[in-house]
C-alpha cells in the first residue's frame, strides 16, 4: 500500500498565521500537524509516500526530507492550483501506479491514527472505505450515508440539510478502481474535483464502498481553535524529558519536555508543557497545555493554554491564555496577539 498526502491548501482560515508558513506545518505539541500525520502513516508500515504540494514545497521538502525519518521514501508532487483532492489523485497517477493507497489530509490530526481501519480494508477489500466520525453540526463537511451494514450509499459534500451526522474525517483508503472515477466526475460549481463526487461515483457504478467509525480524537486543523484542541490532547500524552536547561530557582511540575538548547531561569513550569529547541523562559510561569516553540524568548510572562510558534519573542505580558502566536512575533503590554474569542479568532492587545 501507498499513501497520498495531500498539502496543496492555502489555509485561508488560519490567517495571519498561514502567511508564513503553510498550515500543515503549524505545530501542534511542540511538531508540525504534518509530522503527526506521516507518523500515524509509519504505523501502517507504508514505505512509499506521496506528498501533493503547492506553492509552500521548499518548506515542506525542508521539514520531510526524502522520508528516510519516517521509515519511507517521500515523492513530491506539484499541484499548480487548489483543484479538489480527486484532482490530486488525478495528478498523481504515475506514482500510485496499481497499488492500494490511503489518501491521507496533511491538516488532519487523529491522534490514536489508523491502523484499525487499515487492517478492516485489508480484511475485506472495497473500492473504497471512508473514514467517519459522528460530529454535532455535520455542514462543514463531506456527509456520507450508509446502510445498516456499513455499505455507503450517498455523499453529499457540504450540504445545508445533511441526513447523517456521519462526516468524512479526511482520511480515505481506495484500490486503483478510484482512478476511473476521478478522471470521469467533473468540477464542481466552485471549479474542484471533489472526492465525494468520485467516492459517489463508485457507488453509482456498482462498486462497494464502506465506512468506518473513529471514535477517536480527531480535528481538522483548518481554525485556531482546532489547533488549541489538537495542542492540549497531544500534550496530555506528553512524558517527561529535560534534556536542557533548568536552573535551581526554577520549579519544573509534571510532565514537562525541555528540548536541547532551551533554557529555564528563575520560572514555574507546571505541565504538560513543551520548550523548544534553544528557547529561552526566564522569570514566567508557564502554565499546563503550552507549547513553546523553538528559538523562542519568553520573559517576565504568565502564559497557559497557548502554542508559540518558532522564534516568538514575548516580555513582561501576563495572562496569555488560549493564544497562538505567529512565527517570528513580538508581544509586549501594547502589542497585539491573536487569541480565540467566542469561537473565533481576533487581534486583542496583548494584556489580557
Amino acid at each position: 500500500m501507498k499513501a497520498l498526502v495531500l498539502c496543496g491548501g492555502s489555509g485561508t482560515r488560519l490567517r495571519p498565521l498561514s502567511h508564513t508558513m503553510p498550515k500543515q506545518l503549524i505545530p501542534v505539541a511542540g511538531r508540525p500537524v504534518l509530522v503527526h500525520v506521516l507518523e500515524n502513516l509509519r504505523e501502517l508500515g507504508i514505505e512509499e509516500i506521496g506528498v501533493i504540494v503547492g506553492d509552500w514545497r521548499e518548506a515542506i521538502e525542508a521539514v520531510l526530507g526524502d522520508g528516510s525519518a519516517f521509515g519511507a521514501r517521500v515523492t513530491y508532487i506539484p499541484q499548480e492550483a487548489p483543484l479538489g483532492l480527486a484532482h490530486c489523485v488525478l495528478i498523481a497517477r504515475e506514482f500510485l501506479g496499481e497499488d492500494d493507497f490511503v489518501l491521507y489530509l496533511g491538516d488532519t490530526v487523529l491522534t490514536e491514527g489508523v491502523a484499525g481501519v487499515a487492517r478492516e480494508f485489508a480484511a475485506a477489500p472495497t473500492a473504497a472505505r471512508i473514514v467517519v466520525q459522528k460530529v454535532a453540526d455535520p455542514r462543514a463537511f463531506g456527509v456520507v450515508e450508509t446502510d445498516l451494514d456499513g455499505r455507503v450509499t450517498r455523499l453529499v459534500e457540504k450540504p445545508r440539510h445533511p441526513a447523517t451526522d456521519l462526516a468524512a474525517v479526511g482520511v480515505y483508503f481506495f484500490t486503483p478502481a478510484i482512478h476511473e472515477a476521478v478522471a470521469a466526475v467533473p468540477p464542481s460549481a466552485r471549479g474542484e474535483r471533489e472526492i465525494t463526487d468520485a467516492v459517489q461515483w463508485l457507488v453509482d457504478a456498482g462498486h462497494e464502498v464502506r465506512a468506518s467509525v473513529h471514535s477517536g480524537f480527531w480535528r481538522d486543523t483548518g481554525r485556531v481553535g482546532d489547533l488549541l484542541d489538537c495542542n492540549r490532547e497531544l500534550l496530555n500524552g506528553l512524558r517527561r524529558r529535560l534534556a536542557g536547561r533548568a536552573d535551581d530557582a526554577s520549579e519544573i511540575i509534571g510532565e514537562v519536555v525541555i528540548e536541547e538548547g532551551a533554557v529555564v531561569e528563575r520560572s514555574r513550569v507546571t505541565g504538560p508543557v513543551v520548550i523548544g529547541a534553544g528557547a529561552v523562559v526566564r522569570d514566567s510561569h508557564i502554565g499546563p497545555h503550552t507549547a513553546i516553540g523553538a528559538g523562542c524568548v519568553v520573559e517576565a510572562a504568565g502564559i497557559a493554554d497557548a502554542i508559540l510558534l518558532p522564534g516568538t519573542g514575548i516580555r513582561h505580558v501576563g495572562g496569555v491564555h488560549g493564544s497562538v502566536l505567529a512565527r517570528e512575533s513580538a508581544a509586549g503590554p501594547a502589542v497585539p496577539r491573536l487569541r480565540l474569542a467566542a469561537g473565533r479568532p481576533e487581534w486583542v492587545g496583548a494584556a489580557a
